[in-house]
């Protein structure tokens, strides 16, 4: 490339680096004009496109440079992230391929084919590539490059099992041929280790580790010393762990939990499922021996370190549980040391909980213990050690023990004790959590529970009231944000909610583990319908951390091959997997859809993006990373969790529940659509993403499957929306099939279209459209009668509706009204093709069209029904009365509480709920006039 246009080019480097897509098409275009077949020119200007959404532009671009098999560095970058962009990874590797091809002596492109690989999971590739260039290289890199591909590919699940211990050999065997032992390094030594695990080779495994360069690495590398650990529990050497693990202990004073249960693991090896006497008498003789170890430790350490007396704890624990324990009163008595000890530690609850299974006399001496405890809140420590001593106490709460009454006493008791110890943090800076957080926390679930047990509202408000006070002197205590976000959503308040969920500030990957606090089942409170797009706008920023993971996650993974960093490559590529097929993705995605049909225009064009997503979807195997545990749970065993307890409409929102929206709209979206597989596979811009393995049957016999598992987390509303569904579908397939026009006629359309838009035909589409492909008259089936269901339907959600809307809670006249919209439009999509009164004419399709009048005017009459009966609500609930009223059942017995502040909280809770009830009744009266006809 010549200097005068290097230095033209620089620009457009200049303007892609600064985000001006537009400025860099321009110069891109200049440039073009004078040199029309510049490679990296053409690139950089598909790169612009890609960045500015352009696609059909980018791909003829992008598919003109491909044609040209370009070798050079600068031009191959820039394809790279314009492929990326367009997820061709395939394409991206063909075209190192070919690069390398005529370069072979090229050692980079070299590396940039076996990355390219890498990006598409295209493992077998990859481990041919790293084989090829250790031979012609000699570098010892691409040999262990090749072994990990090998291993990826092993553990890939559409890897065949018979398949999976012949890949492992050939890892062992390339690595056994290098010429450097992998101890050298202690990423090669994991390597080398795992795959020996894998294959049982438990002996030649512990050759290497008792080498002084093994031993060595374990001691520093805690990698591979976990996997040191596993070997030995596989090869049943716990017994050799363990005196190895005492041995550490006692020489290095070695405080690792880990080390601990390996002794414990240790002294129980010898016990199968039926022990025999001299089992028994082995185990007894160890177990007398981890005792004085362990005691001797808890003595030594005494307040410095808990692992003595967990050891102690866990040894006694599991004793019981073999019957080899020597001591009844022993649980107890350490349960006695460690709360003295360390009652006034945070984890003290979480330490003890593990062994509070107590019962009969035991539980009585247990629960003397804590009620003896000090009740002085004077200091930190004491305030600590109070709290402990609650949550011990209410973990063995039984049945009996939770009335109402005593329930309430409970939560009088923690307020009082919240307020009284609040001014040991007068000091703290705003960053910082008060010491009696967790008492508020307490009381807020006890309030929660009072709640479940008598269905009393107000104790819903009691808790709001308390935990948003308590926020107010500890703006950082997200737990608390989290019981409100699902407080506020069961009093029909989301917009109370959703200001919580932002002021935790999620970010990253928080977006995929904790977004369903807010986003499971927004459908309900969204008013997109109306133009709102709060929640819409929520999903989709929720949803970055997938475009970020799809990305960069990449990258790490390459860096990780860079650097020789092979204990992290699998880790990396388990989180791209786990996130890109993550089920809150999905959920999300799928209360997303359902906003979006409401506010969008319905059109062909919605329909055929939605279904291409959604099939993919379809096809994955979902993973469910969100987190649950963080949500304060400190009800008694005997009752549900909170997180259980505050589920909306007392329903999960899992697998069953994703597959179930899947099905109905992947059946309403396929026949309202003219894309079949020979038309969505032409028009793919991207690789088909991975499919999970082992799906037998076809996607008809699929979405016609409902299976009891997934129904179960379906509500019943959402249970009738799902049998609308099947037999509208089920009603409208003949006729949908019979009208749509073949792949040819569709293609041919879509080339023109790309044409108008590009100037460049679409590649691959070269079929002449057929004059005409309408069936003969005698082929158009039968016109029946709409099935009784669909009509049943509407009347029934109208008696459901009339039933919730006067429940204390909104939420169900939402679910039932938004659900009954949601059914309307799927009608729309459903009757979209035959709106067209030429396709209507030419297949003799009017006695169908005929029969859609009655059932879309019934819907319509229902919804407008139910708008208006959700604004007369909504004026209800703006009125002074309403948060009067909430004051009024609200009388928490403080005086620091006073009536302007839990005024202010009524007002948010009414406002919330006025708002949502307003917008979701204009959002269905406006659907009713976009589609009454």
């Amino acid at each position: 490339m010549s200097t005068a246009l290097d230095r033209q080019i620089r620009p457009i480097y200049d303007a892609l680096d600064t985000g001006s897509n537009k400025s860099a098409i321009v110069a891109c275009n200049k440039l073009l004009k004078k040199h029309p077949k510049n490679a990296l020119v053409q690139s950089l200007k598909a790169l612009a496109l890609v960045r500015s959404q352009k696609v059909e532009e980018a791909l003829a671009l992008c598919d003109e440079v491909l044609e040209s098999k370009p070798t050079d560095d600068s031009t191959l970058n820039a394809m790279m992230h314009v492929l990326r962009g367009l997820g061709r990874h395939k394409d991206m590797i063909i075209m190192y391929e070919a690069a390398y091809k005529k370069q072979p002596a090229n050692e980079e492109l070299g590396a940039q084919t076996f990355f390219a690989n890498i990006r598409a999971n295209n493992w077998k590739s990859a481990q041919q590539v790293a084989s090829k260039m250790y031979k012609q290289f000699q570098e010892e890199r691409y040999l262990y490059w090749s072994v990990i591909s090998s291993v990826l590919q092993a553990n890939d699940r559409n890897t065949p099992a018979e398949m999976r211990t012949l890949l492992y050999k050939l890892a062992l065997r390339l690595i056994t041929s290098s010429s450097t032992p992998s101890y050298a390094h202690p990423d090669r030594f994991h390597l080398h280790l795992t795959i020996l695990r894998e294959l049982s080779e438990y002996d030649e495994a512990m050759t290497l580790l008792e080498t002084p360069a093994g031993r060595n690495i374990c001691e520093t590398n805690l990698s591979c010393n976990e996997i040191r650990r596993d070997i030995m529990r596989l090869r049943g050497a716990l017994e050799e762990e363990g005196k190895r693990a005492e041995q550490r202990i006692v020489e290095k004073n070695d405080r690792n939990w880990l080390e601990f249960l390996s002794v414990i693991d240790g002294v129980f090896s010898s016990l199968q499922d039926e022990p025999s006497n001299d089992a028994k008498e082995q185990c007894s003789s160890k177990l007398s021996n981890a005792l004085e170890l362990f005691t001797k430790i808890s003595e030594q350490d005494g307040k410095k370190d808990r692992s003595g007396l967990l050891g102690l704890l866990e040894l006694e624990s599991r004793a019981r549980k073999h019957g080899v324990s020597t001591d009844s009163t022993r649980m107890l008595h350490l349960m006695k040391q460690y709360f003295e000890a360390f009652g006034d530690k945070a984890c003290c609850f979480e330490d003890l909980k593990p062994y509070l299974s107590l019962d009969g006399e035991d539980l009585a001496a247990w629960t003397d213990v804590l009620q003896a405890s000090s009740s002085s809140l004077s200091t930190v420590n004491a305030v600590r050690r109070v709290i402990n001593s609650h949550k011990l106490s209410r973990y063995n709460l039984s049945p009996s023990q939770l009335t109402v009454e005593a329930e309430s006493s409970n939560a009088s008791l923690y307020i009082k004790q919240y307020l009284e110890g609040l001014p040991l943090g007068d000091e703290l800076p705003s960053t910082e959590l008060q010491h009696v957080d967790d008492l508020a926390i307490l009381a807020g679930n006890v309030f929660v529970n009072i709640w479940k047990m008598t269905g009393d509202v107000q104790y819903l408000y009691k808790a709001a009231v308390l935990l948003e006070f308590a926020l107010g002197k500890s703006k950082q205590a997200f737990q608390m944000r989290l019981m409100l976000i699902r407080i506020y959503r069961l009093l029909g308040a989301p917009s109370a909610a959703l200001e919580h969920y932002r002021l935790l500030n999620v970010k990253q990957v928080q977006n995929d583990t904790l977004s369903h606090f807010i986003l499971s089942r927004c459908s309900t409170f969204s008013l997109a319908s109306s133009g709102d797009l709060t929640y819409s706008t929520e999903c989709l920023e929720a949803s970055q951390i997938y475009i970020s993971n799809s990305q960069e996650t990449n990258d790490f993974v390459i860096r990780a091959f860079s650097a020789e960093k092979y204990s992290q490559i699998p880790q990396f590529i388990t989180f791209e997997d786990w996130l890109e097929n993550s089920l809150q993705r999905d959920i999300t995605k799928l209360e997303y859809l359902r906003m979006r049909i409401s506010h969008e225009a319905i059109s062909s064009e919605v329909i055929d993006l939605e279904l291409i997503e959604l099939k993919f979807i379809f096809d994955r195997l979902h993973h469910d990373n969100r987190d649950f545990e963080i949500l304060p749970n400190y009800q008694p065993k005997a009752v549900e969790d909170f997180n259980t307890q505050t589920l909306m409409f007392a329903k999960p929102e899992g697998h069953g529940w994703v597959w179930s929206f899947l099905k109905a709209y992947i059946k309403a979206f396929s026949q309202a659509s003219d894309l079949d597989d020979v038309v969505e596979e032409k028009l793919l811009v991207g690789d088909r993403p991975q499919m999970s393995p082992d799906k037998r049957i076809s996607l008809k016999e699929r979405l016609s499957e409902r299976l009891e598992e997934e129904l179960a987390e379906l509500t019943s509303d959402e249970l009738s929306l799902m049998s609308y569904g099947d037999a509208l579908a089920d009603w409208l397939e003949p006729f949908h099939d019979h009208v749509r026009p073949p792949a040819s006629v569709v293609l041919a359309e879509a080339a023109k279209q790309t044409e108008l838009k590009t100037g460049i035909p679409l590649k691959g589409v070269d079929i002449v459209p057929q004059n005409g492909h309408v069936k003969k008259e005698e082929d158009t089936p039968p016109i029946s009668e709409a099935p009784e269901a669909l009509a049943k339907f509407f009347e029934n959600m109208k008696t459901r509706f009339e039933d919730v809307k006067k429940a204390t809670f909104p939420n169900e006249a939402l679910h039932v009204a938004t659900l009954t919209q949601e059914a309307f439009l799927l009608f729309v999509i459903e009757t979209l093709r035959f709106k067209t009164p030429s396709v209507v004419k030419i297949h003799k399709l009017g006695n169908l069209v005929a029969k859609f009048k009655p059932i879309r005017s019934l819907a319509v009459g229902i919804l407008k029904d139910m708008a208006t009966s959700l604004e007369n609500m909504s004026a209800q609930d703006g009125t002074s009365e309403k948060r009067k009223e909430f004051v009024d059942l609200c009388a928490l017995e403080c005086t620091e509480i006073d009536h302007d502040f839990i005024m202010n909280i009524a007002k948010k809770v009414t406002d919330s709920r006025k708002k949502v009830e307003e917008g979701v009744a204009k959002g269905m009266l406006k659907l009713c006039s976009t589609y009454e006809q």
